[in-house]
């Protein structure tokens, strides 16, 4: 079992960490909101931290999930932060979808400071969270994510050591890049069926099983149907993981055409007011028939 200091509890990072305390680790929480973190630590029996420094002062491994490149940069590297205080042979588990970018600086710094640094987004959303059943990508060295999975399997359901530092970030945007085509299209077919009268449980029925099958069909189709988008991962979140695929494919001259539109259609979505509402409500903007 291990010291671990968990950083942001959030609608993913609060399950993480209250698996890792069911699990036995000895859990010490930071959270911006000191309120949340002492709900926290009443619900799972944690030690609450008033800083990021504080929390990391007497772990051995400190876990990240916050919400951008900013909000992370200030949770390690700030005046307050966790890499003030992480000793030498630390281990550094940032779960947060950022740019490849800090993630590979993170990594520089960590280096410099004697600490592991794996950067390892999810997927799964909230539901994968709560249930323990996460798909992570790593990114780091080999010893650095084999030390990582240890600790990530009390809530994950499959990792994957994908390369170095930043190859974690970079696979979650290839996840994200295709999550907003899927969606689109299952947007523009629920629609289509909608405009020809048809009877969308046989529709999903006859389709679910071939080729058009899909996660987001699985899960979403019928939500879709009833207008129903109030829980899931937000469109907000989305609209900022799209840009930060977009922004490095400018870096490495992929070309995300796709990509680029729904990004657009996500706009009109946040302009409808649909922000905090579940990605799939990028069916709002297709007027029905």
């Amino acid at each position: 079992m291990a010291n671990i200091a968990f950083i942001g509890l959030g609608v993913m990072g609060a399950p993480m960490a209250g698996h890792l305390a069911k699990a036995g680790h000895a859990v010490t929480v930071y959270n911006r909101s000191i309120a949340k973190a002492k709900s926290w630590a009443e619900a799972y029996g944690g030690t609450v931290a008033i800083s990021p420094a504080k929390a990391a002062e007497e772990c051995d491994i400190v876990i990240s999930c916050v919400g951008t490149d900013d909000d992370l940069s200030q949770v390690t590297l700030g005046r307050e932060g966790a890499f003030r205080t992480m000793k030498p042979g630390g281990l550094f588990i940032d779960h947060t979808t950022v740019s490849a970018r800090i993630a590979r600086q993170l990594s520089v710094e960590g280096e410099s400071l004697g600490i592991h640094c794996v950067d390892a987004p999810v997927s799964g959303g909230q539901t994968g969270a709560e249930n323990g059943k996460l798909s992570i990508m790593c990114g780091g060295s080999e010893p650095a994510v084999a030390a990582a999975r240890i600790v990530m399997q009390a809530y994950a359901a499959r990792i994957v050591h994908v390369g170095g530092a930043g190859a974690g970030q970079t696979t979650k945007m290839v996840n994200q890049i295709a999550i907003a085509g899927v969606l689109q299209g299952l947007s523009e077919g629920l629609r289509f069926a909608q405009a020809a009268e048809l009877d969308l449980d046989k529709v999903f029925e006859a389709i679910s099983g071939g080729a058009a099958q899909s996660w987001q069909m699985d899960n979403r189709w019928g939500s879709m149907a009833q207008d129903s988008f109030d829980f899931g991962f937000a469109v907000d979140w989305m609209r900022k993981d799209l840009g930060l695929a977009l922004d490095e494919a400018r870096a490495n001259g992929a070309t995300l055409p796709v990509t680029a539109l729904v990004d657009q259609f996500y706009a009109d979505v946040l302009a409808m007011g649909g922000g905090r509402q579940d990605t799939s409500a990028l069916v709002r903007r297709i007027t029905r028939a």
